[in-house]
């Protein structure tokens, strides 16, 4: 007994209004869903496969899809007009809807390649570049050797001897890629013969072996702005490797790397230093020389300066690297304790000790006096 079919709109689970749009939508689901190939162990997956690939030949089809809404699958049956030699193999229907050799899915998921001229492009190049903290903060130019594939001199970077002509690849017929078929699939890969050129030469370049490029020393000049920061990568285009046959250079990236420094600290545009002054220059007030990044500037300090203390200098950190104004350079000076004392000056000091009260002393005051409060809050 012939098992009835059924309905084409249910099979592929739309409407009888649907547009062509939302079948072939639903059909892309299905497929992918009952592919013979995905399901091995489903008897019944072939015969699904070819269930949906029947559907969507008669409902994409206008004139097949009107003669089904009119008779139903009677249309289809012998004498009925179109008869079973109108469906197409739903594996061929199947790379039509997904894309065959021509590109789509297959390539997408199976390695296609890209177009040639990025296939041919040469190589990107990273070099690591270490400049000191005031090249950074004022900007410099330099200029680095490195080795790299570059144009050979003998053909020009064509990858030919002279004289000689380029004909077609005869393995993928000069398109660059070859197709291979894995079940079902059929695969789109870079043409291993010419690499994608889609041509080879008659007779290569005995320097280069044919591919227009030979590794030697280049320099490349680049200019590094001022304000630059630490981990900083700089562009520089078609710098990096020259491309096989004449194909565009990459390009060359170059990271930056800040030395450190022995008596700065960089933090984004500001600069940090540690200033040691004399107890009497932090007791009495007076003038101390500050480093800079353009030498001395002059600090005034107050009477009474503690130790640990910031001053900000405006103006004098690192230059903002978009043009904007420059930083400020933050000195914290520390106040120095004489180490060693003669008997002259240790009395002088015990002296001075003694005439001092406690309003010398505000720091101290407060501090006991919190410790006061703590220990009997305990």
């Amino acid at each position: 007994m012939a098992t009835k079919k059924r309905d084409y709109y249910e099979v592929l689970g739309v409407g009888r209004n649907t547009s062509d749009e939302e079948i072939k939508r639903a059909y892309r689901k299905l497929a992918v869903k009952f592919h013979p190939d995905k399901n091995p162990e489903d008897p019944h997956a072939e015969e699904k496969f070819k269930e949906l690939g029947e559907a969507y030949d008669v409902l994409m089809d206008a004139d097949k899809r009107a003669a089904y809404d009119r008779f139903g699958h009677t249309a289809f049956a012998q004498g009925g007009g179109f008869g079973r030699g109108g469906f197409h193999d739903p594996f061929d229907i199947f790379r039509e809807v997904f894309g065959g050799a021509g590109g789509g899915i297959f390539e997408t998921f199976f390695g296609g390649g890209g177009p040639r001229e990025d296939r041919q492009r040469g190589s990107d190049l990273r070099y690591d570049m270490q400049i000191k903290l005031e090249e950074a903060a004022f900007g410099v130019e330099k200029e680095i050797e490195i080795r790299k594939l570059d144009a050979c001199d003998k053909c020009n970077g064509s990858g030919a001897e002279p004289g000689s002509r380029t004909i077609n690849c005869p393995a993928c017929g000069g398109r660059g890629q070859v197709i291979s078929s894995r079940g079902f699939f059929q695969v789109s890969q870079t043409c291993p013969r010419c690499r994608g050129a889609g041509q080879i030469i008659e007779k290569p370049c005995r320097q280069c072996g044919g591919e227009g490029r030979v590794e030697k020393p280049s320099r490349v000049k680049l200019k590094i702005p001022a304000g630059i920061a630490d981990g900083s990568r700089l562009r520089s285009s078609r710098n990096g490797e020259a491309g096989i046959r004449g194909g565009p250079h990459g390009d060359l990236y170059v990271v930056i790397h800040i030395q450190e420094h022995k008596i700065f600290q960089r933090e984004d545009d500001h600069l940090y230093c540690e200033v040691p002054i004399p107890f009497s220059v932090a007791a009495l007030g007076g003038e101390v020389d500050v480093p800079t990044l353009e030498g001395k500037a002059q600090l005034k300090v107050p009477a009474g300066t503690q130790s640990g203390q910031l001053f900000k200098l405006r103006g004098k950190g690192i230059m903002n690297v978009n043009g904007r104004e420059r930083g400020d350079l933050l000195a914290r000076l520390l106040v120095e304790v004489p180490t060693r004392l003669n008997s002259e000056q240790r009395h002088k000091i015990e002296e001075f000790a003694a005439l001092c009260g406690e309003e010398n002393t505000p720091l101290r005051k407060s501090f006991f006096e919190r410790a006061r409060e703590f220990f009997r809050d305990v």
